[in-house]
């Protein structure tokens, strides 16, 4: 497994009438796959989120949009980033993910994390419960999942979930790629370096530097090389070069790059990989004037001498 370069779909509001809506989702899979990127994420929620739209606006659900997409790919990795454990009971999931593998002949890849958007848990009826009980599932949820993913059939009594001899088949391998998204230090850190391939920080650039000096402190901790764990930012990206730092708000100028593909390569460089980041996830902004083919081509042009050398 190796995601150095990939591209996350936000949203799905193009400016389009629906019948467009996903023809234009497989043209920038398919774009991304041209240009030489190694995956392609969508979001695991049913609403837009705050900040990108409002909760009405076209949300697909995550992994029947991923099946489909794996007939019309050839290549790229397909994951959400990341899938909420709230949604979905824990052998369902691994059902779910292991079908995406199948379907794709070996491309998924598993991002999880607890979950945390509040209003769809309330509207669509998902127990939200407290930060520490997301926890607890989503360390439940693992127990249960991981096991299936390798073929093995858990038998589990939690305080959440419960299993007997749970089984996924068929399986198209014994390891599909395991992310976590997210930065904390005490619980989700720690529990990337027990339990995961990849880490998706989710921090400001500022931060980037310090977050990854845990990263290697959680895993020798345990007595794991700190190499093993790779490590990617998602960055909003608006590549527009009419577009300049005083027209994005203060909030988002830590995750964020800007500009001319030249521009946003040089602060992803400077910002990212130069912190010493593994890679990056590219969620370029759509909403604005719709997709618009080529962006993210002239960006990973520039990108890829960078991130696979």
């Amino acid at each position: 497994m190796s995601i150095k370069l990939g591209l996350q779909i936000p949203n799905f509001s193009y400016g389009t009438g629906v019948e467009q809506l996903f023809p234009t989702v497989i043209a920038q899979a398919r774009e991304a796959e041209a240009a030489g990127f190694d995956s392609v994420f969508l979001m695991d929620h049913f609403y837009q989120l705050p900040g990108l739209g409002t909760p009405d606006q076209p949300m697909l659900e995550a992994y029947t949009a991923l099946g489909a997409l794996a007939t019309a790919t050839e290549r790229v990795q397909l994951g959400t980033l990341v899938t909420g454990n709230t949604y979905r009971n824990p052998t369902l999931l691994a059902k779910a993910i292991t079908t995406l593998d199948v379907i794709s002949h070996g491309r998924a890849v598993l991002g999880i994390g607890t979950g945390w958007y509040e209003l769809e848990h309330e509207s669509l009826g998902f127990e939200f419960g407290t930060f520490t009980e997301r926890f607890k599932k989503l360390d439940e949820a693992l127990q249960i999942i991981l096991p299936m993913l390798k073929g093995e059939r858990p038998t589990f009594t939690g305080r959440y979930y419960r299993t007997k001899e749970a089984m996924a088949e068929p399986r198209w391998r014994d390891h599909i790629p395991l992310m976590i998204g997210g930065s904390g230090e005490k619980k989700t850190i720690p529990m990337a370096a027990k339990y995961f391939d990849h880490l998706n920080l989710i921090a400001g650039f500022d931060q980037l530097s310090h977050k990854l000096g845990v990263v290697r402190a959680r895993c020798e901790e345990i007595g794991r090389d700190p190499a093993t764990l790779e490590t990617s930012m998602l960055v909003v990206a608006i590549i527009d070069e009419n577009v300049s730092g005083d027209l994005i708000p203060d909030d988002y100028k830590q995750s964020s790059v800007w500009g001319s593909p030249e521009q946003v390569v040089d602060q992803i460089k400077t910002k990212v990989l130069d912190a010493g980041v593994d890679g990056v996830i590219l969620s370029p902004v759509t909403n604005l004037n719709g997709y618009q083919p080529g962006g993210i081509t002239a960006v990973a042009e520039l990108l890829k001498p960078l991130v696979y050398a």
